[in-house]
């Protein structure tokens, strides 16, 4: 895996980026904490990252024991919820938890959250306990993201689902942040963000089977724009679009910045 080139390791250090900027605070304008506003990040999130939908696959935990490592400000949180999971949450992000725990307050959803760092000793959370253990986006900005797993696993039932997604090396915007372009939807001046190949991830879930990775998403839209709930696409995707939408997926297919991963544990 590769670091970021400003990577910094220490704990302390990423909880204060994320408690600062909790990720996608921004996706609405309107007054936070409201339901308006939760509704419109979520409807953002999910049309920008659509994707979303189909690897989580929410409807398909329902009784179901979920653990979530990341929560974050609940976006996915209140979907396993909706769809009848036995949800657990933790987040190492006290700010972000406080609004994740509002959101279930405005919609009347009720699920266990933890404030912590998902690299310490989570066993109480019940070894062997959990159906589905899911993680999008957030163990590659964890120092140490192999203890991470080493306690998903622990944690996961025998035949347990394992589905995380981390960023991709072999990435269009991988490339434009090693030139040093711009890259707002990737957390620009992030502490630490490590970046994998199919092979790495295949190395860090080595005592998991039937691992499948889906590579996907490429940010088609210009910045601010963007930043004002505007979808303008870049020329490039714009012009490829209208050429062909398959054209599109395949590009994401082969230089997509989210490795979507699902695996099993024996």
């Amino acid at each position: 895996m590769t670091e970021n080139k400003q990577a910094n390791k220490d704990i302390e250090v990423i909880k204060k980026y994320w408690n600062e900027r909790p990720c996608n605070l921004n996706h609405s304008k309107l007054e936070l904490g409201s339901k308006e506003y939760f509704d419109e990040v979520e409807r953002k999130k999910h049309f920008v990252e659509p994707h979303i939908i189909s690897f989580a696959n929410f409807s398909n935990y329902s009784g179901k024991k979920v653990l979530e490592i990341g929560c974050g400000i609940g976006t996915a949180t209140v979907n396993f919820i909706r769809n009848g999971a036995d949800y657990t949450g933790i987040e190492l992000s006290n700010e972000s938890l406080k609004i994740c725990k509002q959101r279930l307050a405005v919609y009347d959803l009720s699920g266990v959250l933890y404030n912590l760092n998902a690299e310490d000793n989570i066993d109480f959370l019940g070894v062997e306990s959990f159906d589905l253990i899911y993680s999008f986006g957030v163990i590659h900005h964890s120092p140490n993201p192999e203890k991470i797993i080493a306690n998903a696993y622990k944690l996961l039932k025998p035949g347990g689902t394992l589905k995380i997604m981390v960023y991709a090396e072999n990435s269009w915007k991988k490339m434009l942040i090693d030139k040093d372009q711009e890259q707002y939807e990737a957390q620009n001046g992030c502490p630490l963000a490590y970046t994998y190949t199919h092979d790495e991830v295949k190395s860090l879930l080595k005592n998991f089977k039937n691992i499948h990775i889906n590579q996907t998403h490429i940010f088609p839209y210009k910045i601010e724009p963007y930043k004002n709930n505007i979808y303008e696409k870049e020329e490039w995707f714009k012009a490829m679009s209208a050429h062909s939408d398959t054209m599109f997926k395949i590009l994401e297919e082969k230089l997509g910045w989210h490795l979507c991963v699902t695996a099993t544990k024996p």
